[in-house]
């Protein structure tokens, strides 16, 4: 495998830790799809979690504009099962000034900083999760940091997978290490899988 490992490589690695499987599946949202991603599974496994942190900090790394601010730069990421591990994997591997998160007392809460997690006027943040869909939590998480004064330089994620609700980040970079196409239905009506009698699957939150 590569130091960056391919858009292949990554789906393989997916699949071979049971993050990535085929079906037909009903996310929490109503919306219906012929695959389910969950890439915290993936990062069970010390070496697959190592690749994937690793090779997603090089590809940030060949960016002059991020490789230019490394040493002030702060790595801030959602506070769920797969967002710590991936932020926290890339921060080390950058070797970042600081890495923190931001968490939610309930679903329908906004997001908040945990007491003496601050972000300071003009602060450079670099945004990290494990998989970016719709983009609500990197919407919120940014509006929040730039709520407090921060500077979002850029959007990194291990999978790129936009649905058709996926929000506009306008000129923020966006860095993957692979990107999947899901056929998304926005509920049963419309689903294929459904009319074909496919079983379909119910996703967790």
């Amino acid at each position: 495998m590569q130091l960056v490992p391919t858009n292949e490589e990554v789906i393989a690695l997916l699949r071979e830790t049971g993050a990535l499987r085929d079906g037909h599946f009903e996310y929490p949202n109503g919306m219906h799809a012929n695959e389910n991603l969950q890439v915290a599974l993936a990062f069970r496994y010390y070496q697959t979690a190592k690749v994937l942190s690793v090779g997603l900090s090089r590809r940030l790394r060949a960016d002059p504009e991020i490789r230019a601010i490394i040493r002030e730069l702060s790595v801030v990421c959602p506070n769920n099962t797969a967002g710590l591990p991936i932020g926290y994997g890339v921060s080390e591997a950058l070797r970042v000034h600081q890495t923190y998160w931001a968490e939610k007392d309930s679903d329908a809460s906004p997001m908040r900083f945990r007491q003496f997690l601050e972000p300071h006027k003009g602060e450079k943040v670099l945004l990290v999760d494990d998989v970016l869909r719709s983009g609500k939590r990197f919407t919120e998480l940014r509006a929040l940091l730039e709520s407090k004064g921060a500077e979002v330089v850029g959007l990194a994620v291990a999978v790129y997978q936009p649905n058709p609700t996926i929000a506009d980040f306008g000129n923020l970079p966006l860095f993957y290490l692979a990107k999947m196409d899901a056929i998304y239905y926005k509920d049963s009506a419309s689903c294929d899988l459904c009319r074909k009698g496919v079983p379909v699957e119910k996703v967790w939150n």
